[in-house]
């Protein structure tokens, strides 16, 4: 039987089949529940019981998607996204007790792609999962999916952005965000469209999480051309502005 007459579900249980999920959460009973879950899902998995250990496996096993603790002995969540950020754009999970709206923003502003408030569900955890990587993996076989503007490129097959023709290192989601807002540019998206379409229905956030991910695009793209503009369309929410 080919791949293509398989049922939805069958093809994505053979897609992510390959996927390497790297669990980091110094609480064993929880790393060995979502190891057990995720492997009947059919990922692999890697753990990682503290923050050291986490940054020092992390480019030896290479995982697709990382699902990190904030709460961890030595180097903690937020410590160990800012470095695996400083050279990957592996899409991250972060997973919180505290259930603080801080915790939540701030994971989000050093480039996490999710959140998960503990205590949660196994079920959703794999969900979100699934749901992260097919939005980050959903490319790869697709024709070229590329923009340009004055001194901008962004290019959605191969996750890459090109600011004065040098590479930024840029998360999953920020590049589909500035993606789907270049690729209409002009076009003004409320907060909640932006969600629906870039995080699509699963996702559980809220507005707040696009205005975490528009402020880090700024911090990379603020200045560089004066023939285009991210702009915030006060009380609206955001448009991807060309000038003549």
């Amino acid at each position: 039987m080919c791949r293509a007459s398989l049922p939805i579900e069958k093809k994505e249980m053979i897609y992510m089949a390959n996927e390497k999920i790297m669990i980091v959460d110094d609480d064993t009973n929880i790393c060995e529940l979502l190891r057990m879950y995720l492997e009947k899902e059919g990922f692999s998995t890697v753990i990682a019981n503290d923050g050291q250990q986490a940054v020092e496996i992390f480019p030896k096993e290479n995982p697709n998607l990382i699902l990190l603790d904030i709460m961890l002995p030595g180097l903690d969540g937020w410590q160990v996204c800012r470095k695996i950020r400083a050279t990957s754009s592996c899409p991250i999970i972060m997973t919180t007790a505290k259930g603080e709206t801080f915790d939540k923003v701030l994971g989000l502003e050093l480039g996490a792609d999710d959140y998960i408030v503990k205590p949660f569900d196994t079920k959703e955890v794999v969900a979100r999962i699934k749901a992260v990587l097919r939005r980050t993996s959903s490319h790869i076989n697709d024709p070229q999916k590329e923009v340009h503007y004055d001194k901008l490129s962004i290019n959605l097959t191969n996750y890459e952005l090109k600011v004065n023709g040098k590479i930024v290192n840029t998360p999953p989601k920020e590049l589909e965000l500035i993606y789907h807002l270049a690729s209409n540019p002009n076009r003004v998206f409320t907060r909640d469209q932006l969600l629906d379409e870039v995080w699509g229905f699963d996702y559980y956030g809220d507005s707040r999480t696009v205005d975490v991910h528009v402020k880090r695009l700024r911090e990379k793209l603020e200045n560089v051309s004066d023939k285009w503009e991210l702009k915030t369309v006060w009380s609206v929410g955001y448009k991807f502005e060309t000038k003549d």
